[in-house]
């Protein structure tokens, strides 16, 4: 069963940042800015002095929140996968079928995200465009090890976690749920990038949501799901 959590960033690790930024309007504007000038100039050329003069603060006001840019996007991207989870756990409420809330959890895990009005300092859709164009970069770098340890991705293990525990419930001698679940959430991030960017690497199809129904297939052909 995947679980709700009311309070979607207690599952973030503490350690990701130094002062909760959601227990102050300043902290809430960080997240808000940083979702904002990101999105428009990426990871690299982001710091925190454009932020800072982004939402009127200063540069120790941020570093009061997080010691550097890598811990906010991880945060972000934490945050995200917390979200995620609380959409499956809806999707999934009091559906007995094992096969039919795994299919509701992978659309919800691929299809387009929209605005969630539940938290006015997150723009969903725009941070959905960071985790697609970013995310990598929380675990793809030198340190990922010694974040690892601290357990900076634990809210992304436990999603995948959830998912792969449905799986079982469908096929419990099937040996690779969790490769299965990543490769989805990743392969629909690819997916979703190359049809804006570069179209020759996927298949689109007019009036259906192509990446959807593409993971919905495989899950479905790998699983033995009619």
């Amino acid at each position: 069963m995947i679980v709700i959590h009311s309070n979607i960033a207690s599952k973030i690790n503490e350690k990701v940042y130094k002062k909760d930024p959601l227990t102050s309007d300043l902290g809430k504007k960080i997240l808000s800015g940083t979702i904002e000038l990101m999105s428009e100039i990426g990871f690299e050329d982001f710091t925190f002095k454009k932020l800072s003069d982004s939402i009127a603060s200063t540069e120790a006001s941020i570093y009061r929140y997080f010691e550097n840019k890598h811990n906010l996007l991880t945060y972000l991207t934490m945050w995200y996968w917390s979200w995620l989870q609380h959409k499956c756990a809806i999707k999934t409420i009091n559906i007995e079928s094992s096969e039919k809330r795994l299919e509701n959890v992978i659309i919800a895990l691929t299809e387009p995200v929209l605005l969630d009005e539940q938290f006015d300092y997150i723009n969903e859709v725009k941070l959905h465009l960071i985790v697609i164009t970013e995310s990598s970069k929380v675990y793809h770098c030198k340190k990922v090890d010694r974040d690892n340890k601290e357990g900076f991705f634990l809210t992304y293990k436990e999603l995948v976690e959830a998912v792969a525990s449905i799986i079982l419930e469908i096929d419990k001698d099937y040996q690779y749920p969790h490769m299965l679940v990543s490769t989805i959430i990743e392969g629909a991030h690819h997916q979703r990038f190359f049809a804006e960017h570069l179209p020759r690497l996927t298949d689109t199809h007019e009036g259906v949501d192509s990446v959807t129904l593409f993971f919905v297939q495989l899950i479905k052909s790998e699983l033995k799901i009619d």
